[in-house]
């Protein structure tokens, strides 16, 4: 017998272990597709979580409306398929040739087992000496599986090895599935060198076998082999058909990576910047109960402090937070950091509220290493106003939640909670972590709280309509999907200058094909935010999945580079179509 690409569980299991699978090598999987990685526009850091240049939020983290595997797979039958084919004639070439490196393959072993112990080079009991080769090889392989399906992996390895000197070498399909089961035993062992080598041979005898392809792109990734882990699992979504869900999100996974490192090795001279001011300003419109981003009150006020609602404080003195706070009021972004040192380095009356400040725009730089000992301060200071320690509890927890700690973050927002019950950020904030955890009932409380709180919270309420539109996805429910996206048209139509319900009911337009329309939308968070440059990433994103307009695509995406040059998503994203192309 000989087995299909079997491997750990095509749904959300991932990596659990499998049976051995009876059907016959290279026959694809289906599956049902995944449903994109959330994040309000992909990478709308500002209004996804509250700590900015976020990392990829956890569980994929952050797409678009289009997920990174379709961005980087399904940009165009014509490129993709000319790869695969590329790379399916190299590695017959390389067969003729003597070999080739880099093997993959699903976790499990391959054929039926059998009771009895290793030997299937030296039967015994009548009949057995008039056994072929093969049906010696055949049965040492089932004894294997046996040892595997125990745990015993080191027996399993010794049966397979047997199987593989006992078949005759023109058995190619037998063949390819004895190393690709001896692979499957050293992967369990961790030795994933072995693991490479044993399902190189086995494509080398079996060029379109699936199994072994995608056991030998899990063995190069664990190896840090990124082009190889990703040459070999665009042959498997090309085998599959694309239908196979955990051979899209090995994909997407190893894409991103790449890149990553393709955007860092070109921009990796560029100095840590401040973010463009139409980010920032985005990013501070997702609090409402934050003191440091509230304006000055002018006048002469003797010698109060603030209260719990916002500052009434003198602007006269001679203070660097007041100076960091005129700065803000006038787009001066650059000299916040100073200026709040200052008061922080003289011990001044604002000094929680100049480390906050400065934690806020370490992160706006992506310094998370510098943010967290002002957060952690800010936080222990029991003194300090609780809308103080709430807010920096809210922008930890979405560091550590973009530094894919989600229980410390959980920890965080829920201490916020705690401290300050009627501050309506943290339930919004909370809410989209909830989403990202794909825990979408607790989401929808958050969010429903978030309003109660704040009636008037558009942002809340287009992101509630989210959380509900993706459960009813998930669901494959049809009538609860209709039901929200009926929704989301009474939130644009509630906030029509709320760019992000726009956002967002273009992501679930596009999961439903409904691109012409998802465009539109677009289109209104371009007049609405004419300066914000991840909306044309999207767009330009749309159009790769919609009309595999590459140029069209690449146009939008240059756009956004042109109006925002510090606008991480644009370069990572264009980094990550060149290294598909």
């Amino acid at each position: 017998d000989t087995a299909a690409p079997a491997g750990g569980g095509v749904g959300r299991s991932g990596g659990r272990k499998c049976s051995p699978d009876p059907c016959p090598p290279g026959v694809p999987r289906v599956s049902g597709d995944p449903f994109p990685p959330l994040s309000s526009r992909g990478r709308r850091c500002e209004r996804v979580m509250a700590a900015s240049k976020p990392v990829e939020a956890a569980g994929g983290g952050g797409g678009a409306g289009l997920s990174r595997w379709q961005l980087a797979l399904v940009l165009g039958a014509p490129i993709l398929l000319g790869a695969g084919a590329l790379y399916l004639w190299g590695r017959r070439a390389a067969r003729r040739g003597g070999g080739g490196k880099g093997a993959n393959e699903r976790k499990t072993p391959e054929g039926r087992a059998s009771p009895g112990p290793c030997g299937g080079g030296q039967p015994d009991g009548p009949g057995h000496e008039e056994m072929s080769p093969l049906d010696r090889a055949q049965a040492a392989k089932n004894k294997g599986n046996k040892y595997f399906k125990a745990g015993k992996y080191e027996q399993a390895i010794q049966c397979y090895t047997e199987a593989i000197s006992l078949c005759p070498p023109e058995k190619n399909l037998d063949l390819s599935t004895f190393y690709q089961n001896r692979a499957a035993a050293y992967e369990q062992l961790q030795k994933y060198t072995e693991v490479a080598q044993d399902c190189t041979k086995a494509v080398e005898l079996n060029p379109k076998y699936v199994k072994a392809l995608f056991r030998r792109a899990k063995a190069h990734e664990k190896l840090d082999n990124k082009k190889e882990c990703l040459e070999d699992v665009t042959a498997v979504c090309i085998l599959e058909a694309f239908q196979n869900q955990q051979s899209m999100l090995l994909a997407d996974k190893v894409l991103k990576l790449l890149g990553k490192e393709k955007a860092k090795e070109k921009y990796k001279n560029r100095e840590p910047l401040m973010p463009s001011p139409q980010f920032i300003k985005s990013y501070f419109s997702s609090f409402t109960d934050d003191i440091i981003s509230q304006p000055l009150l002018k006048g002469e006020k003797s010698d109060e402090d603030k209260d719990k609602e916002g500052e009434a404080s003198e602007v006269k003195e001679n203070s660097g937070y007041l100076r960091a706070k005129q700065y803000m009021e006038e787009e001066n972004y650059d000299k916040i950091i100073s200026e709040s040192t200052k008061e922080i380095e003289a011990k001044g009356k604002y000094m929680a509220e100049a480390l906050l400040l400065r934690a806020t725009f370490y992160l706006l730089i992506g310094n998370a290493n510098a943010a967290k000992p002002d957060l952690d301060q800010v936080i222990s200071m029991e003194d300090a106003n609780v809308k103080l320690r709430a807010n920096a509890l809210i922008k930890r927890g979405s560091m550590y939640m973009q530094q894919q700690q989600p229980v410390l973050s959980t920890q965080d927002f829920n201490m916020a909670a705690d401290i300050d019950p009627q501050n309506a950020d943290v339930y919004h904030h909370r809410g989209q972590l909830k989403i990202l955890l794909d825990q979408i009932e607790e989401a929808v409380e958050d969010f429903d709280e978030c309003i109660r709180l704040r009636p008037d919270s558009a942002l809340a309420q287009a992101q509630k309509c989210f959380a509900l539109y993706r459960q009813a996805y998930t669901g494959n429910n049809p009538l609860p999907v209709q039901v929200a996206m009926k929704g989301f048209e009474e939130v644009i139509k509630k906030f029509p200058k709320c760019a992000e319900g726009y956002a967002l009911y273009a992501q679930a337009l596009t999961d439903q094909q409904q691109f012409g329309k998802a465009d539109e939308m677009y289109d209104k968070c371009i007049d609405l935010e004419p300066d914000n440059a991840t909306t044309y990433v999207h767009k330009g994103l749309l159009q790769l999945q919609w009309k595999q307009d590459l140029d069209k695509g690449l146009e939008l995406i240059s756009k956004a580079i042109e109006i925002d040059n510090k606008c991480d998503f644009a370069y990572e994203t264009m980094g990550t179509i060149e290294v598909q192309r």
